[in-house]
């Protein structure tokens, strides 16, 4: 089972919990060693977005617009299955890597007798965690490319853009060239997913700099050399994406079996179980921010094109939480497998604090910088205009932006999925609710004062799970009992 603590489970008793070794790791240096590359790996996807942003918005607000609502829709089917299939896989495989290591230790030692201390080479782990991972990647990605091909017109009339728009024939053809990245985007994810499950977010860093490197080479040659236009930033754009996972299952395999010996091993049940709690969570985030997209859209291609700014701006900064939430949850995934719940307690704390400064300190620069941070994108004076009411958007939503990607990595480290998923359908209903009428009276600031009260419920409805005594996190209650269960010395 992969679900040391869960809301569904009874309580244990201290006598039940495990007493770990005598050892007090320094959790804080561990996450921040884990959590640097991370913040690496987080900012080059956004930075890449903002990149093929900024060579669109150079040929025109149509077109920026254009591709902003087929990024939208990409983003919506591609990543409605992904994120879930990442957040199990890491939790998932950081759990396996636990539980078998003693086992691991048992066997060094065996070989250590065998060849009188002398070093072997390290064997691949066989982990069907792994395994089951890459080959629902696979499944998945191929539905997706099918879907995003073959649904392209309908998929632009749902969100407001009818066939009679400008817009219309560049997102089209913008999202059936997208549409053949899907795999690669799907497979990628899950590999990163692993990765941090080993505690490695190097690798996937390397990976994703190469593959974007490729692509600041791509979009100015394709967009303007050949006069691809968008066609030209969707291309450079997938073939970056099969370049990164290329580059990531050949660096896996010298980890891990890729392929399981048997079917029979694969755990396709624990992923569904949880993977489900989780694709439910996902539809509402994305139904809620595609939504966001659907409003600007209907306000026209100016205001769509402010907004594309904003959002992509708004995302990029804030993701590099992410990668502070994603390193917590592979380590409180780890220590609460073996038991070691003072330790999940101070990487807590430490979480929240450090998430807190960042989304504080994100909140001041951006609003410091935002005004010439626009201009990167676009010189349209009427698109810069509708731009300077977004600042408060961008800038004042960091703090509860990053506190709300905090409390997604300690929940996924202790595989609270339903509640995860639960309190998320509920945040989105309401925003979605305000999302729906807000617009209509207020125009675009509906829009993005709606998405604000998104990311804010998220954070409050993180929090209220902290204060559960009888949820996973009852031990954050026990002060006293945990130390002496937990904390020896």
């Amino acid at each position: 089972m992969h679900a040391p603590l869960t809301a569904d489970r009874d309580e244990p008793e201290l006598s039940d919990i495990p007493i770990p070794e005598a050892y007090s790791p320094n959790v804080k240096r561990e996450l921040l060693m884990l959590s640097l590359p991370a913040i690496v790996g987080q900012a080059i996807d956004p930075i890449a977005m903002l990149m093929e942003t900024a060579y669109i918005g150079r040929l025109g607000s149509v077109e920026l617009a254009s591709a902003g609502v087929s990024m939208n829709i990409f983003n919506y089917i591609s990543k409605l299955f992904n994120i879930p299939l990442l957040s199990v896989a890491t939790s998932f495989v950081a759990e396996d890597i636990a539980k078998s290591a003693s086992k691991a230790s048992t066997i060094e030692n065996a070989y250590e007798d065998i060849t009188n201390g002398k070093s072997v080479p390290a064997e691949r782990k066989q982990l069907s965690s792994v395994s089951t991972a890459l080959l629902l990647a696979l499944g998945i990605g191929m539905f997706e490319a099918l879907a995003l091909s073959l649904g392209s017109g309908l998929f632009l009339n749902m969100m407001g853009i009818s066939s009679n728009s400008p817009m219309h024939i560049p997102a089209k053809r913008f999202l059936i060239i997208r549409a053949f990245g899907a795999p690669a985007v799907v497979a990628s994810l899950a590999l990163q997913g692993v990765f941090r499950g080993f505690k490695d977010t190097t690798t996937p860093v390397l990976c994703l700099g190469i593959g974007n490197l490729l692509a600041a080479f791509l979009l100015p040659t394709l967009i303007y050399y050949f006069r691809l236009g968008v066609t030209g930033a969707a291309m450079s754009t997938v073939i970056s994406q099969y370049t990164v996972t290329f580059l990531m299952i050949w660096f896996l395999n010298k980890k891990a079996v890729l392929l399981p010996p048997k079917m029979g091993s694969l755990q396709f049940g624990g992923y569904i179980k949880s993977g489900g709690f989780l694709l439910g969570r996902t539809l509402a985030v994305l139904t809620t921010m595609t939504l966001g997209t659907s409003m600007a859209a209907r306000q026209g291609p100016v205001a769509m094109a402010a907004h594309q700014i904003c959002i992509q701006v708004w995302l990029a900064v804030s993701l590099l939480t992410d990668a502070l939430a994603t390193s917590g949850q592979a380590l409180i995934a780890s220590y609460s497998s073996k038991g070691e719940y003072k330790i999940v307690k101070e990487i807590t704390d430490f979480m929240l604090k450090i998430g807190l400064f960042i989304g504080v300190s994100l909140a001041v620069i951006l609003g410091a910088s935002f005004g010439s941070i626009a201009t990167l994108f676009t010189k349209d004076a009427a698109v810069l205009e509708i731009l300077r009411s977004g600042v408060l958007f961008v800038s004042a939503s960091q703090p509860l932006t990053s506190l709300a990607y905090v409390f997604d990595g300690l929940h996924y480290g202790v595989s609270d999925f339903a509640y995860a998923a639960r309190a998320m359908m509920v945040v989105g209903a309401i925003s979605s609710v305000f999302l729906l009428y807000a617009p209509s009276v207020i125009g675009l600031s509906g829009v993005w004062l709606g998405l604000t009260l998104f990311m804010g419920l998220r954070a409050v409805a993180g929090f209220v799970r902290l204060l559960s005594k009888s949820g996973p996190w009852w031990f954050l209650h026990r002060d006293t009992e945990t130390s002496q269960v937990s904390g020896h010395s």
